[in-house]
């Protein structure tokens, strides 16, 4: 079983003034490792009908294209790292709730409400995506962890119902 991509970070006993703390992230299944073995995998590949082309002139017309698409695919890999910088943050007090996503590029979105007033909903259909999850409250309704999986979605919605119970 592979281990969720969120993480309580702190999880005191109901009633105490300590805020508890839900982080989210994508899910990376490419690590730094796997990332140089394929490149350097596909790089080999690329390579090999050249061998067949050596002391020709051919191969100096076929030697850019094969480090184009090298580049392309280092540069495509190294953009899906960028873009799993996204991270989300639950604080929950016992009076307030904050959910703050940060992106890639740096920038922070904010969300607070009343936890007592938030409701923690889970659309197994008609939303954008298969069991979609938001938090309604404050006026709003914010959506959590759109990177998860469905099952993910599910799983971190029944701990934010125990959550929010035993906080109220």
């Amino acid at each position: 079983m592979t281990p969720m991509p969120y993480r309580w970070t702190e999880e005191p006993a109901p009633g105490t003034a300590l805020p508890w703390r839900l982080r989210l992230w994508p899910h990376r299944s490419l690590s730094r490792a796997g990332f140089a073995a394929f490149v350097g995998t596909t790089a080999v590949f690329l390579a090999l009908p050249l061998l067949a082309l050596i002391g020709s002139p051919v191969v100096w017309g076929l030697l850019p294209f094969l480090g184009l698409v090298l580049w392309l695919l280092w540069w495509a890999l190294e953009r899906s790292y960028a873009d799993a910088g996204l991270s989300e943050e639950l604080v929950l007090w016992s009076d307030r709730i904050e959910i703050i996503r940060r992106d890639p590029r740096g920038r922070e979105q904010r969300w607070t409400a009343n936890p007592y007033f938030v409701r923690v909903v889970l659309r197994h259909e008609g939303g954008p995506v298969e069991n979609y999850l938001t938090l309604a409250g404050g006026g709003r309704e914010v959506e959590l962890g759109a990177f998860l999986t469905p099952d993910e979605r599910v799983a971190l919605h029944e701990t934010l119902q125990a959550a929010l119970a035993a906080v109220r």
